[in-house]
């Protein structure tokens, strides 16, 4: 394949895999708001949607492999490659814990300690992602250690999200509640602390994605864990 072929095809991969990232932030934008406005339909939406990330994703995978086998790049073309193959896994995953926000609208019933923001958090996590894609697109690797050292603040707020809402469990007075409202209140407990849970998961995926930046531009791998 002649050489310019070779060069249009990373071209095409790097662009293919920033639409991927803006559909798996749109779908996660949409798992939020579905879960802020109780939206069953748009939940539906976000769930049934995680069949197209999960095709882009082995589309681009295909990608990936015949720029391996058939080109057989060396040197940054290889790290942009491999880095490109981690970042769509990276990414897919993402599209993964979207699609939980969705599943989580549905079982949601009432509204269960307001004080927890978790549009805060999704916010903070969109963020994220966006400049984590940034940092590829551009090969900026001051962006990639910003995003890392953003991690430690939303692990933080994640903490206290959760140990806000354990306290306020332990301080309920549960004896004068029927069988079924501790049910309840237990099921509520437990898909709050899983959405903190995803959300900060996704904080990690975006530290990825600008630990395999940085590696790809300058052969550095020091944010890789």
């Amino acid at each position: 394949m002649p050489r310019e072929d070779y060069q249009q095809q990373l071209i095409d991969l790097r662009e293919n895999v920033l639409y991927m990232s803006e559909v798996v932030m749109e779908r996660l934008r949409m798992g939020l708001d579905a879960l802020e406005q109780k939206d069953t339909d748009l939940a539906w939406e976000v769930i049934d949607g995680d069949e197209e990330v999960n095709q882009l994703y082995l589309d681009l995978e295909q990608e990936c492999i015949d720029l391996l086998a058939l080109q057989q790049p060396v040197a940054s073309d290889l790290r942009m490659v491999a880095a490109s193959f981690k970042i769509i896994t990276d990414l897919e995953r993402i599209g993964d814990l979207a699609t939980n926000l969705g599943e989580y609208t549905l079982e949601a019933n009432h509204d269960v300690f307001p004080e927890v923001d978790i549009q805060e958090l999704g916010t903070l996590t969109l963020d994220m992602i966006e400049d984590s894609m940034a940092a590829y697109a551009d090969e900026n690797t001051e962006g990639c250690y910003g995003i890392a050292e953003r991690d430690d603040e939303l692990d933080a707020r994640c903490e206290r999200a959760s140990e806000i809402v354990v306290r306020d469990l332990i301080e309920t007075e549960l004896e004068n509640n029927t069988e079924e409202e501790v049910e309840q209140l237990l099921q509520d407990v437990s898909r709050l602390l899983l959405t903190v849970r995803d959300l900060e998961r996704i904080g990690d995926h975006a530290v990825n994605i600008a630990a395999r930046t940085l590696y790809m531009v300058e052969n550095d791998d020091e944010l890789i864990y």
